[in-house]
């Protein structure tokens, strides 16, 4: 079934009909029923239907599908170009180049979009190629009521009660080829989709689910996993938390400024969340005494045989070294992450960079400024103006700053400084006037001025009268240094990971301990069973929820306000066809054993036949710190049943019309 499990360049989906209708979470097509809502028309909390195709919507420009078609190792084609005497910035610009040039090769015309990913941080490399669906068109989501029912209050959470699920449909031209959105292109008809088996399943039966997760980082040093808990996870949660409280402080529930901002929310809410509960798990479990005794183990195996410490001797230090150095400016780097949430400033780099890679010959330009990248790059650039508010952008900014300025004076960027009169003490009021005014005089704010700025010139640049483009042009240098500075030191890490790695691989096989590669985004396949646990002394979670306890969550305030229809059904026992004998009602999520990570939202869950029974879209909250640490006993991942997404669908929502275009096999 893995050519019919697709990727939405973040979430995992699945085509689920032989016209190109494709299944995710509810939370993946989060963005796109945000897009096309406004204060009148508010999809996000009355959800979305189209009966026909004619009534199906675009989603957020720069949406895509991609469908793995070919995966090619090509090690050996990466490393033949990198010798042992390289500069850490060689060796990344050599691997950065020969990938490009692999991908160009690839990448024959816009069908295609190709990407050569790392595997074992450096010791294997593999070509992906993907064709990519360029129309994507909105089909169906149910009311955030059903969709995010428990809302920030459940996430990571057990019992739950989520209909996390969601339809997009794959467009192309009438020649099946991919195209841009027209409204003469007609449905995908995939090599591959999957059938739908209502009977779901059963607790102890075989699941598996296909996707893309995204990041794990199981073979990280002792070093990199403390600092990661004590230090990095703590602060951004913090920055995150702020950002959110702005937002909720500075815009009414269902205002055009909050449905701008609802995105946005949701993906820094549930991040903080993540980083707080990983910090928890990781103060309360025993993962750095752990890391730092397998890091023990390995260090006496190698030195215990001349060959092996001859060859892998300086692997562990070498790399901590740089770890270190790296480690030294992550403050800087941290606060110049958030201070892009300010969409115009970013934006402004974003512009005049691309003025800058242009001149350069393709392959030789920045990810994300290649010809490949133009037509997301305009996608991007038309849709600021539906996550954008002057007033809220400027206040994010200016929080995001009040951070900056307490760094030291050493890991400040002096023209940006310069530029905003911060040399000395900051005033905040005479800060906060230069901001306004900018705001007030830039022209970034404007879709067609967006658009005309990526044809025009790094001359341009230099000569516009528009603060935000005078800022990005004043701060380039020292940025384009730092980038520099970055490089150097991941080319140098790029040495000494795959190194570490390739030591660690081998300890692992000589004591017979089974290895596998992080995940990086790439097509993955996890397998269990439907199964509880025992998340504390004294209690058992069992594997199924059922529609009774959404009736006894629901407050009739949000994030608990199930619709009153569906509300209305349960207490008649309206189960139609649905019911689970077992229980006694219509099962609406499971738990499973399954190793899932971000990414994996919207991943299928199949049965021992490769049928569709449901979709995984969480873990619980002892599975947090499951992208470091996998604990067999503790990890679980939590999936909506088919048999409630069809219920909803059917009985709720009356979608009719996509029950009968999916094969359903009992």
């Amino acid at each position: 079934p893995m050519g019919a499990i697709v990727s939405l360049g973040g979430c995992t989906a699945s085509f689920v009909s032989d016209k190109g209708l494709v299944a995710t979470n509810h939370h993946c097509v989060y963005g796109s029923v945000q897009y096309n809502s406004t204060e009148e028309n508010n999809l996000l909390k009355n959800g979305f239907l189209a009966k026909s195709f004619k009534e199906e919507l675009p989603a957020t420009p720069g949406s895509r599908i991609y469908v793995t078609e070919e995966i090619t190792p090509v090690t050996k084609m990466i490393n033949a170009a990198l010798s042992s005497d390289m500069t850490g910035a060689q060796r990344y610009k050599s691997i950065d180049l020969s990938s490009k040039s692999l991908v160009a090769e690839c990448e024959s015309d816009d069908k295609y979009r190709c990407s050569v990913v790392n595997f074992h941080g450096g010791l294997e490399y593999y070509l992906f190629k993907q064709l990519t669906i360029r129309d994507v068109r909105l089909v169906h989501a149910p009311a955030s009521s059903v969709g995010k029912y428990g809302g920030d209050i459940d996430n990571w959470m057990w019992p739950r009660h989520t209909g996390d699920y969601g339809f997009y449909r794959a467009y192309v031209g009438k020649d099946g080829q991919p195209a841009d959105y027209s409204e003469d292109n007609v449905p995908y008809e995939p090599k591959h989709h999957l059938k739908v088996n209502k009977s779901s399943v059963d607790e102890n039966d075989y699941i598996m689910v296909l996707g893309y997760p995204g990041r794990t980082n199981r073979y990280r040093t002792a070093l990199e996993v403390k600092n990661q808990f004590t230090w990095t996870y703590p602060k951004a949660k913090a920055y995150r938390e702020e950002i959110i409280d702005l937002i909720h402080d500075n815009s009414a529930p269902g205002s055009d400024v909050r449905i701008k901002y609802e995105s946005t929310l949701a993906g820094l809410a549930n991040y903080a969340k993540n980083y707080g509960s990983m910090v928890e798990s990781y103060n309360k479990g025993t993962t750095l005494v752990r890391k730092q005794a397998l890091e023990a183990a390995l260090t006496q195996w190698i030195n215990a045989d001349s060959a092996r410490e001859n060859k892998y001797g300086d692997a562990l230090t070498g790399l901590n070294n740089l770890i270190k150095q790296d480690q030294q400016s992550q403050a800087r780097d941290l606060i110049l992450g958030y201070i892009n949430y300010g969409k115009i400033f970013s934006t402004a780099k974003r512009l005049y960079r691309s003025s800058l890679e242009n001149k350069k010959p393709n392959v030789e330009r920045k990810r994300g400024y290649q010809e490949r990248d133009i037509a997301r790059f305009e996608q991007s650039m038309k849709a600021v103006n539906r996550r954008y508010d002057a007033d809220m952008d400027q206040k994010i900014l200016l929080a995001m700053f009040k951070h900056y300025v307490q760094l030291p004076k050493s890991q400040r960027l002096s023209s940006l400084d310069k530029f905003f009169g911060l040399e000395s003490k900051f005033n905040e009021q005479k800060f906060t006037a230069k901001l306004a005014k900018m705001y007030k005089k830039t022209s970034l704010n404007k879709q067609e001025s967006r658009l005309a700025w990526m044809n025009k010139s790094a001359k341009d640049f230099k000569n516009s009268n528009d603060p935000f483009i005078k800022l990005a042009v004043a701060t380039f240098d020292e940025r384009k240094k730092m980038e520099e500075a970055n490089e150097e030191l991941s080319g140098n890490i790029q040495s000494y990971r795959p190194k570490y790695m390739e030591a660690l691989i081998a300890y692992f096989n000589a004591k017979k301990l089974p290895v596998y590669a992080d995940a990086n985004s790439t097509l993955r396949v996890t397998y269990g069973n439907v199964k509880g646990y025992s998340p504390q002394d004294g209690l058992v979670a069992t594997p199924f929820t059922t529609l009774e306890g959404i009736v006894r969550k629901d407050t009739g305030v949000s994030p608990f306000d199930a619709p009153k229809k569906q509300l209305a059904l349960i207490e008649d026992k309206q189960y139609g066809e649905y019911a689970k004998k077992s229980l006694g009602s219509v099962p609406v999520n499971y738990l499973g054993t399954l190793d899932i990570t971000g990414g994996n939202s919207g991943s299928p869950t199949l049965n021992d036949k490769a049928e569709f029974v449901g979709l995984v879209f969480d873990g619980v909250y002892e599975s947090i710190i499951g992208d470091w640490d996998y604990d067999t006993k503790l990890n679980r991942s939590i999936h909506v049943d088919i048999k409630y997404m069809l219920w909803v669908m059917e009985h709720v929502d009356g979608a009719t019309n996509l029950i009968n275009e999916m094969d359903i096999v009992e």
